[in-house]
């Protein structure tokens, strides 16, 4: 391992475009962080160019990596599809070596935070490892005997997008009834307006003083002990719960790591999950445990696995 080869991990999201140094410890040497018009598939392909270019200012990669929400084809370094950003048919692959001269790894954002996490975070001793991002949506990344496991096309582990509940909530990617609709961010936003609406003196809408009210709304309310938003908590967490137990069945993980900004409401929603989780998985007495831990890198977590995959690939 040499401790000088740093590379640039860019983590590319509909809000921002979080670019980070990372050494291959998984270290964090330098940051830089922008907003991204999510709108404007060239505008933000000139702000990931801006991040790197700021970035490589300061420090001399020898390679890149970029994580993004979408389905990235395996091999090309293609967006075929992304839900929260304007990307179609992109190459970005090609666009950013052909830009900076350097090799370039481009993966499904939740993948390169399964591989930081692996490497570098709450995964480290596993070797059979389930990624769950819990955010505005569900993401995922599979770690399968060291390796991460990105399918015949590179498309693997979108678990958000099971369908759990027929004719339910309308995802975004246009079924009916996903995974992410019922124990996401978006059943927490979705709960949170029927709260407020049923009861306007209640926890949840002074929590929302006047504001539209959201999931954050229900994770304040719930801090303060309101009945309804722990109510709201342990609804989402049964079915995130109930979704992880389908899951290990299926892939018979080590552990599962749940990461992501609604993940990070912390007891309140992953304590019902843990509970479900247990409730429902095939013949729990009878298998070793699987821990349901917390994920340890945070909002770095997709750039530091960016930055990792990338010096794994460079010469």
């Amino acid at each position: 391992m040499d401790e000088g080869r740093v590379a640039l991990g860019l983590d590319v999201g509909g809000t921002k475009v979080a670019g980070l140094v990372v050494s291959e410890r998984g270290e964090v040497r330098d940051r830089v962080e922008l907003p991204t018009p999510a709108q404007d598939a060239e505008a933000i392909m000139q702000t990931l160019f801006a991040a790197v270019e700021e970035l490589r200012s300061r420090a001399d990669p020898v390679a890149l990596g970029v994580g993004a929400a979408g389905m990235v084809e395996a091999g090309t370094g293609t967006m075929r599809w992304a839900p929260n950003i304007a990307w179609r048919e992109l190459p970005i692959r090609d666009r950013v070596a052909e830009r900076f001269g350097l090799p370039v790894v481009v993966d499904n954002d939740a993948n390169a935070a399964a591989w930081g996490e692996y490497r570098a975070g709450a995964g480290r001793g596993y070797r059979h490892l389930l990624m769950i991002t819990v955010g505005t949506g569900i993401g995922g990344g599979i770690v399968m005997d060291g390796q991460l496991y990105r399918g015949a096309h590179g498309f693997a582990a979108e678990i958000g997008h099971i369908i759990v509940e027929p004719g339910g909530p309308r995802c975004g990617c246009g079924n009916l009834g996903c995974w992410e609709q019922v124990a996401s961010g978006q059943a927490l936003d979705r709960a949170a307006t029927e709260a407020a609406r049923s009861d306007p003196e209640g926890g949840v809408a002074r929590a929302a003083a006047g504001a539209p009210p959201s999931g954050r709304h229900v994770a304040t309310a719930a801090g303060n002990g309101d009945e309804d938003a722990l109510a709201i908590l342990a609804e989402v967490g049964l079915r995130l719960g109930q979704g992880m137990a389908g899951l290990a069945n299926v892939l018979d993980p080590d552990a599962i790591v749940i990461g992501g900004g609604v993940a990070e409401i912390g007891a309140p929603l992953l304590d019902p999950a843990r509970a479900a989780f247990l409730a429902s998985i095939e013949a729990p007495d009878h298998r070793p445990e699987v821990p349901v831990v917390a994920a340890a890198l945070g909002n770095d977590a997709g750039g530091i696995g960016a930055g990792l995959l990338a010096l794994e690939m460079a010469p």
